[in-house]
């Protein structure tokens, strides 16, 4: 029986999730002595992406036989070279015991195309959006690597309503009170608009507990 504990798993996730797995341990939710993180915006280098997480299940089979990846699914690895080798491929070379959260990238970790439908009318009144996640804005000099002004300006104003960060941990509130500066750079480094939505970590919870609940099984 599950005790929805997850003593006896090792979390490897990329790093852009950073804050909510540690607000979920600094919780109690989460009682596992061992996060590993590979880099965050990976996504933007598939071939890095592919060598970190390897490497870092490898290191986290060593200290516990069961293995849950925070990573998603179609929109975090994307192999042009080779399109059959997807995700999925990639946890089934891992072995059995490692299983990938339910969730086709991290803003589906925190809420699910229901909920952002609700949030982009609510807040954009159902205009094109933009979606982040804190770590998006922590790590923006990586997420967006090499991203000239240029190719800022061929991606964001599109999103008419724009971007909308989907805020769990509360990091927007203290961002754009101890750093306003860097808050207005980034809106208009985007050209567009920014703000937040609070939501819970009740999605993401329960995408964790799914992937325990298989392992235990």
């Amino acid at each position: 029986m599950s005790t929805n504990s997850f003593r006896n798993v090792a979390i490897v996730s990329c790093g852009t999730m950073s804050l909510e797995l540690n607000k979920l341990r600094k919780d109690g939710f989460l009682d596992t002595d061992h996060i590993l993180y590979t880099g965050p915006g990976l996504h933007e280098d598939m071939h890095e992406l592919e060598r970190q997480l390897f490497d870092k299940v490898e290191k986290a089979k060593k200290r516990k036989d069961k293995v849950i990846v925070v990573y998603g699914g179609k929109f975090c690895y994307v192999n042009v070279g080779n399109p059959t080798r997807t995700m999925r491929v990639l946890i089934d070379e891992m072995g059995p015991n490692v299983a990938r959260i339910d969730a086709t990238h991290c803003m589906d970790m925190i809420a699910d195309q229901e909920e952002r439908d609700r949030i982009q009318q609510n807040l954009a009144g159902g205009e094109p959006v933009w979606w982040m996640t804190p770590g998006w804005v922590k790590f923006r000099k990586y997420v967006f690597k090499d991203w000239a002004k240029a190719t800022a300006n061929e991606n964001f104003p599109r999103h008419t309503g724009g971007a909308i960060v989907l805020d769990a941990v509360g990091y927007m509130d203290q961002y754009m009170a101890n750093e306003p500066e860097a808050f207005l750079d980034y809106c208009d480094w985007m050209g567009i608009p920014m703000q937040a939505a609070n939501v819970s970590m009740d999605r993401f919870k329960g995408l964790l507990l799914d992937q325990l609940k298989k392992l235990e099984g």
